[in-house]
């Protein structure tokens, strides 16, 4: 393996990254990257870091091809979403207007209903775990929704309203009568 020869700008870009990055990996990289341009030998390196030889091995072949973003994390890409990310109007709309406007008996959604009800329209099968995944993800709150009450009626509001004042006042005064 050849010998890492670092410029000035490429040493003072590895140590910045060093002291300024929060992931520990990428501060463990750049630290066998300066180790090795100081002439320590990669088996040391290992020791030191609590690695295998290896991934040493690795990271500096990977530094020589492509600098400091070679050191970079990749990530795979993971699986894809099973509820596509253009139906969080649609599930939001729904939670909106209610189970009751969909057909369903409920005063609320429940996440496992929401997964029923998205396989009965568009034939997506899903579990609760996964539509309550994606509702956290769109912070769509299928048991508390804040925003029943301004779709009421507002002469029933108006009604229930003065009910409720007239009770407090009978309440009130019985409480005076004790």
């Amino acid at each position: 393996m050849r010998r890492i020869n670092l410029s000035p700008p490429e040493q003072a870009a590895l140590e910045s990254t060093f002291k300024t990055t929060p992931d520990r990996r990428l501060r463990d990289r750049c630290q066998a990257v300066l180790m090795a341009s100081r002439g320590r030998k990669r088996t040391e390196i290992a020791q030191d870091l609590g690695l295998h030889r290896s991934s040493v091995i690795l990271w500096l072949k990977r530094y020589h091809k492509r600098g400091l973003a070679g050191l970079q994390i990749q990530w795979a890409p993971g699986k894809t979403r099973r509820i596509p990310e253009e139906l969080a109007p649609t599930i939001q709309e729904w939670v909106k207007k209610g189970p009751q406007s969909c057909g369903l008996d409920r005063a609320n959604w429940t996440y496992e209903e929401l997964a029923v009800y998205l396989y009965q329209q568009t034939g997506i099968d899903v579990k609760r775990s996964a539509m309550q995944d994606f509702c956290q993800h769109h912070q769509i709150r299928p048991y508390r929704p804040t925003y029943r009450y301004l779709r009421g009626d507002p002469g029933k509001q108006q009604s229930a309203r003065e009910e409720l004042a007239a009770l407090k006042k009978t309440r009130t005064a019985n409480c005076a009568k004790v």
